[in-house]
């Protein structure tokens, strides 16, 4: 006999069929070995008490304060442990629980329906500006269109083409101005048909850039101020597009000045989904969420959205990160914009691990490299 401790990141669904389990065997053992640990602020005490007999009669467990039992405060903070099974049979027992457990089990039935993305898109960068952060992104006329052809041979599905830059206190620029920046380019993936190689995304916030695009075969709108203009809504729904909905503080120019947040995790989730709800009213069909990595944010923000990524997974829409060479890499391992690529690939990767579907990246062959690197390490 032999004993072996098996990785927590295996494909186990396929460890279960290649042992011979039957069907129906393979979805309730798999969902078994997937812990969730997951934070419940404000709950009504009553409903913690409830809760956590509920959990433990299940074999799950629910860590609440000291005199939670006394009900000493009239709300507490908890933290939930049980497996992919147990939560399920725990969403169904509180539904027909007080104190809001019944609002608690639909939001843990929305938990239990996240699966992981099948496959991680790829969206390359390109600046049709002077004044981008990284430089090895600015490209313009037949230079920009060489590097197209270049990031589609390295596996981009998705090409992200931008005429301002949205780095902190960057200069404004007018719509006239990004859209004469961009009208090449625009006008040789139109004539050139090279949106039928890869998906185009404009990088724009102006309608009337967005339009340009949009005639010029492009088919994703990467929009970071969230989808605040109705005109870009409507230009969206009428030409079918793809929206990437970002989050950010402020604009460009004000959202390092001491961002704060009551809860960063709340308060992006809160933003990211009314948004999409505006997107949907407006007859957007899709939507792409983007937590806006460095745009309004503290080092430790950052992390705390990469690390908990899987929080958004429950507002059921692919997850964009875009964290390629940025300055809270050189906030924890100081070094230039150049000399980046190792945290960038780190961070992108934990991305991945926690439910990003989508890497918005300055380096395509290396993410390429890396994701398939990654896939195939899950696969053994």
């Amino acid at each position: 006999m032999r004993v072996r401790k098996l990785s927590n990141s295996i494909d186990v669904k396929r460890y279960l069929k290649d042992l011979g389990v039957d069907g129906g065997g393979v979805n309730i053992l798999a969902s078994k070995a997937k812990r969730h640990i997951i934070y419940v602020k404000d709950l009504h005490v009553g409903a913690a008490n409830i809760l956590k007999q509920d959990a433990l009669s299940i074999g799950a467990d629910l860590a609440v304060p000291r005199g939670t039992v006394l009900a000493i405060t009239p709300k507490v903070d908890c933290i939930l442990i049980a497996t992919g099974r147990e939560l399920e049979i725990l969403a169904k027992k509180e539904l027909a629980q007080p104190f809001g457990l019944k609002e608690l089990a639909k939001e843990l039935q929305k938990i239990c329906k996240v699966e992981q993305a099948k496959k991680v898109q790829i969206m390359g960068v390109i600046n049709a500006n002077d004044d981008s952060f990284f430089s090895g992104s600015r490209f313009k006329g037949e230079d920009a269109i060489a590097k197209i052809t270049r990031m589609i041979e390295d596996g981009a599905d998705v090409i992200d083409i931008g005429g301002v830059s949205s780095k902190p206190n960057a200069a404004m620029v007018s719509a006239s101005e990004e859209l004469e920046r961009l009208r090449p380019i625009l006008q040789a993936i139109k004539q050139e048909k090279l949106y039928e190689s890869v998906r185009f995304s404009v990088d724009s916030y102006e309608p009337s850039v967005i339009a340009s695009a949009l005639d010029s075969g492009f088919s994703v709108v990467n929009d970071i101020t969230g989808l605040a203009n109705d005109e870009v809504c409507k230009l969206c729904a009428s030409y079918d597009a793809t929206v990437v909905i970002m989050h950010m503080l402020g604009t460009p120019q004000t959202m390092q000045d001491d961002p704060t947040y009551s809860d960063v995790l709340d308060d992006v989730y809160d933003f990211l989904q009314e948004r999409a709800n505006k997107a949907e009213a407006f007859g957007v069909k899709d939507v792409i969420l983007d937590v806006g990595v460095g745009f309004g944010k503290t080092l430790e923000d950052n992390l705390r959205l990469i690390k908990h990524l899987e929080r958004f997974a429950t507002l059921e829409k692919p997850l964009l990160v875009g964290a390629s060479r940025k300055s809270m890499i050189d906030k924890i391992s100081s070094c230039d914009v150049k000399d980046r690529l190792g945290g960038t690939l780190a961070l992108h990767l934990e991305a991945v691990r926690n439910g990003a579907s989508m890497l918005r990246v300055h380096d395509v062959y290396e993410h390429k490299q890396a994701l398939l690197t990654y896939e195939a390490l899950l696969g053994v």
